[in-house]
């Protein structure tokens, strides 16, 4: 980072220093963090879930929507997240010192963050899965001469007639039309997914076997999580130079390569084509705003937790802005990718677009390893492609790994677990592993898309709500914009400040209240789940809501005060030690008023953090100290 740079770091002599927080470090520059939360933000979901999504609710139509929220909600809150936690130099609980009767907040951000990263990594072990597959001179997936073939195969390279776009010439066209609709055909690609990958179960309590090959690949995923985490930030902000950059070289290839297919712009006119009676439908909202969220990772505590590595003045405003859009722009570019695949599939099949692909992750592991299979050196491209699969879900599932160690060493905070954090890394990391082992089995994939429905839709609507509300109307919006100024140098732009105050909870609140009236329960292609399934879904989507009410209640019950009222205004307000981590930076209203001494509790440069003692929130919302040493 450069001295002469002031929005990056206001104060000329933090330049000098390498690290301004010592006890928590910072990244090595500013690109590290730029780049990280890129990756981030630019995850599987770009490629798997956002086309799907257009896909699902009539194409271009879903643009609208999908940039509504952008604007109104999507920039805005992600700039609320990374000026929260760069305030505050702690991670998605640590920052709670903010008002503690919402610290449940941060324990729902955990509690989500945990079921993301047990099958997101799900996913990216079968991105290893078809990585180590595509080893060979020809795919597996190119004929339907395999053991696991049916008869309703039909591979695009069987026959060259249907490469050049024509009928065979035995078969007159109203025929073959009759023989499309009265025939199943599929490609090799699904059945290499659907019967030899997954081995998929009739019913999702039907696990079968283990499939042993994801369980290893899913072990792979791990250790590699593992291995880029083991010092924290400091390693993993020198992986993202390359993971969270490649990914657009193969994107390029590809969409070259599927714009020279034939029928590629019909798919294409598909995606962009808009159905306007869909906009009408609270679902397609419903699932512009979730995208918005999953996508840009607000609410999973990630966001907070990367800022929260900041030096204290970098300027985030500008990073939201930058990242949101690069997020956004990549998922129109992979849409265009996908969209021209599934047109040249349709082409093929003789149907229509809306017909050619599965729901879901199946859509990356169907329509993407037919496409390459047309491909000249076909599997030397699909290792470069389910590289870049890899690349794209290690840059997520890294975030979601700190998100959850950062908030545990945070929350203890003493010298032990700080030494021992790359114990608490592995910890975490074993766990994951354990709990994924089921999204291994023949039934997996139906849960891992009950998680993906459940446990990361809802919830992230109302945690992102709840926080907006907390920050602006408990703490105080005016609080808040100071906050800022001090950290920035500038207040927040009018139009986040009005966002935050007014546009985008009530926007978040009518979305969630049309998706509950239009509530349709899961299926998977023609699988209805099961009630008990559907039970457990809301389960998970409460599991992580309910942290909030049940915590407000602890905080509420253990805070001092001779009314109601009063342990209402103690257990709501900002504790003693909420303000910029350190001490050089605690001006105006933070400003101490004796001389700084270890029984602040905030970290003095030219002393050792460890030996400071602890500040834990007392019962009436201020602190009391403990003693790291005891």
């Amino acid at each position: 980072m450069l001295a002469a740079a002031p929005q990056n770091g206001a104060v000329p002599s933090e330049a000098t220093k390498k690290d301004q927080n010592l006890k928590r470090g910072n990244w090595g520059n500013q690109i590290e963090f730029v780049l990280t939360s890129v990756g981030y933000a630019v995850g599987l979901g770009n490629v798997w879930r956002f086309p799907y999504l257009c896909y699902r609710n009539g194409g271009g139509a879903f643009m609208f929507p999908y940039f509504i929220m952008l604007i109104f909600c999507g920039i805005p809150l992600f700039f609320m997240e990374l000026s929260f936690g760069q305030f505050a130099s702690q991670g998605c609980l640590g920052v709670w010192r903010i008002s503690p009767m919402f610290k449940g907040v941060g324990y729902g951000m955990m509690v989500v963050s945990t079921y993301i990263g047990i099958y997101y990594n799900v996913v990216i072990c079968i991105a290893f899965y078809y990585f180590f597959s595509s080893m060979t001179p020809v795919l597996p997936w190119t004929y339907c001469n395999n053991p696991w073939n049916t008869p309703d195969c039909m591979s695009v390279l069987d026959n060259p007639n249907i490469t050049n776009g024509s009928q065979p010439p035995a078969l007159p066209g109203n025929v073959s039309q009759a023989l499309n609709q009265t025939l199943k055909r599929t490609s090799p690609s699904e059945e290499y997914w659907r019967l030899y990958v997954l081995k998929l179960s009739d019913d999702i309590g039907n696990f079968g076997e283990v499939r042993l090959p994801l369980l290893g690949c899913l072990g792979v995923s791990w250790v590699v999580v593992f291995l880029c985490l083991i010092r924290g930030v400091k390693s993993s902000g020198k992986v993202v130079y390359f993971t969270a950059t490649f990914p657009y070289v193969v994107l390029t290839i590809l969409f070259i390569r599927g714009v020279t297919l034939e029928g590629a712009f019909t798919g294409i006119m598909y995606y962009l084509t808009p159905q306007w009676d869909k906009i009408l439908e609270a679902k397609v909202w419903g699932d512009a705003a979730s995208q918005i969220f999953y996508s840009l990772g607000c609410a999973w505590g990630g966001l907070v937790t990367m800022a929260s590595y900041n030096k204290f003045h970098n300027n985030c405003y500008r990073d939201s802005v930058i990242i949101s859009i690069t997020n956004c722009a990549t998922s129109v570019y992979a849409g265009f990718v996908i969209f021209s695949i599934l047109g040249f599939m349709a082409n093929h099949l003789g149907v229509d677009v809306s017909r050619v692909a599965d729901h879901g992750p199946g859509l990356a592991f169907v329509a993407y390893p037919e496409a390459l299979t047309l491909l000249p050196i076909a599997p030397l491209w699909s290792l470069l492609f389910f590289f870049m699969l890899i690349l794209l879900g290690l840059g997520t599932q890294f975030c979601l790994l700190e998100t959850l160690v950062t908030a545990i060493v945070d929350e203890v905070g003493n010298e032990w677990i700080l030494q021992k954090k790359t114990y608490v890394t592995l910890g975490v990391a074993v766990a994951g592993f354990l709990l994924g082992i089921p999204l291994t089995s023949q039934a997996g994939i139906y849960w891992l898309l009950l998680m993906d429905n459940y446990a990361a839709s809802f919830s992230l609507v109302i945690i992102s709500c709840i926080m907006c509300v907390s920050i602006m109307y408990i703490y105080g919006h005016q609080n808040y914009f100071q906050d800022i100024r001090m950290m920035l140098g500038f207040p927040p732009p009018l139009f986040f400040q009005i966002c935050w105050r007014f546009v985008s909870p009530a926007i978040i609140f009518f979305i969630l209240i049309f998706s509950v009236i239009q509530y349709q329960p899961i299926t998977y292609n023609q699988y209805q789940y099961p009630s008990w399934a559907v039970a457990i879904g809301f389960l998970m989507a409460l599991s992580s809501v309910i942290c909030i009410p049940l915590y407000a209640l602890f905080q509420f019950c253990r805070t001092d005060g001779d009314t109601l009222l009063q342990r209402l205004k103690n257990a709501t307000k900002p504790s003693r030690d909420w303000g910029p981590a350190l001490l050089e930076h605690r001006t105006g209203r933070y400003a101490p008023t004796i001389a700084p001494s270890p029984e602040d509790g905030l970290e003095v440069q030219p002393l050792h953090p460890d030996k400071a003692q602890i500040p834990m929130v007392g019962s009436n919302g201020s602190s009391r100290l403990q003693d790291s040493r005891i």
